[in-house]
């Protein structure tokens, strides 16, 4: 069934969103100091779920096509950003992640042959700056390793994000799938780190149990499923630019739970990212700005997007 790109936009946005409230979950109901088996907790069941619902494996090259993604959008990825959160004060991490829409601008150029334009390259900068004065609060030394860390994070998602867009998805398998191969990829990746840093899993009370289930559902086996199905159909620079929509629920989040206040300089950043997500929609990254037929492994004529992106199964 056909849909329009304004809803398909509008669906894949809940995942950035869902995202956003991981920070107010992570401290009202985890226990504190386990980033790494919050990520295990986040990736490994909810890539086994959709795994479950799939019934599809890779195959062929896409073995390490899977394990790749997985690396980088997961593996990689849910580490990095959990020590630049703990090593970066005052939300300077989000906004080191902000600045993924130029990482996928210049990566789309290098391996999709998309050229960057003006326009491109000055939304995502609005959107960074956006982000900065939501989130950005004074700070003193800056630690290089989480600066480091936050800079490899915010490369390795996006990196991930043109390489999904870039070799599609085999023929039968769906978001899903894809979105499960990966999750399980990366939640195995993190699982020895998390036991060798942090030791033995921490005990779980009724409201740590809610909080991992509602990160592994929602959080993470519907949003990813949202955010791949979005790369099938929409373009790379299209789906990065959704991301800034995560630190704004944050503080969103923030001020509606946890009463925190809002000010007139942080409404005006929420106000220009919101813009500059908006205006990254706009942003032509192949003919008439949609997204651009995707060869399928295994298969000599390209399916449209459209078609490829019909469920197979749905993360």
């Amino acid at each position: 069934m056909a849909t329009s790109r304004p809803a398909l936009i509008a669906v894949t946005a809940l995942a950035p969103a869902s995202w956003g409230t991981t920070y107010y979950v992570t401290t009202e109901f985890l226990p504190p100091d386990r980033p790494l088996f919050t990520g295990l907790m986040r990736a490994l069941p909810a890539g086994l779920l959709l795994l479950a619902f799939a019934r599809v494996l890779p195959h062929g090259i896409w073995w390490r096509r899977a394990a790749a993604l997985g690396a980088l959008n997961i593996g990689a990825f849910f580490p990095l950003l959990f020590l630049a959160a703990y090593r970066l004060p005052g939300g300077l991490a989000a906004v080191v992640g902000s600045i993924g829409p130029l990482f996928v601008v210049g990566l789309s150029a290098l391996l999709l042959a998309q050229r960057p334009t003006v326009r491109a390259l000055v939304t995502g900068a609005a959107a960074a700056f956006g982000v900065s004065l939501v989130v950005l609060k004074a700070v003193g030394a800056l630690d290089p390793l989480g600066v480091s860390a936050a800079l490899a994070s915010t490369a390795s998602m996006s990196t991930g994000t043109v390489l999904a867009k870039k070799w599609g998805r085999p023929e039968g398998a769906g978001p899903t799938a894809l979105a499960g191969w990966q999750l399980t990829v990366g939640g195995l990746l993190i699982a020895p780190v998390a036991f060798l840093v942090e030791g033995a899993p921490p005990a779980l009370d009724a409201r740590a149990v809610g909080g991992y289930l509602y990160l592994a559902l929602a959080g993470t086996a519907v949003a990813y499923w949202l955010w791949f199905r979005g790369i099938g159909r929409l373009t790379a620079t299209q789906v990065t630019f959704l991301i800034p929509l995560s630190p704004l629920t944050a503080a969103v989040v923030g001020w509606a739970a946890l009463g925190e206040s809002l000010t007139p300089v942080q409404l005006t950043g929420m106000a220009l990212a919101l813009g500059a997500t908006v205006a990254g929609q706009l942003v032509p990254g192949g003919k008439g700005g949609t997204a651009r037929s995707v060869p399928v492994a295994g298969n000599k004529t390209p399916r449209h997007p459209a078609k490829a992106a019909e469920p197979a199964l749905r993360r």
